[in-house]
């Protein structure tokens, strides 16, 4: 019986902005080197009504919350989504 050291398993969590971004290129196809601060419906190539719709659904499975329908409405931009998600609870990093 051999014994050693015990194998060590890490497990990598996305950070909550990271988790947004990741959200925003699921539903809009936005590469990961994208300026997401600059992103806007109606002015971010694919962010239309449909995709809206698609960023929605992926920020609610990604937090594992339930946007109410005046933040559906609202959310008109990568700030807001980070807005309406830490309304939920989701904390965010400091931003310089």
């Amino acid at each position: 019986m051999k014994l050693g050291r015990p194998s060590v398993h890490y497990i990598y969590r996305m950070t909550s902005d990271e988790k947004l971004k990741n959200a925003f290129q699921q539903a809009l196809g936005m590469p990961p080197e994208a300026d997401f601060e600059a992103a806007k419906y109606g002015e971010t190539e694919g962010w239309d009504s449909a995709a809206h719709m698609a960023l929605v659904a992926e920020i609610e499975s990604a937090f594992d919350l339930m946007l109410d329908t005046d933040e559906v409405i609202g959310m008109n931009s990568f700030e807001k989504a980070r807005e309406f998600a830490a309304n939920h609870g989701v904390v965010f990093a400091l931003r310089s």
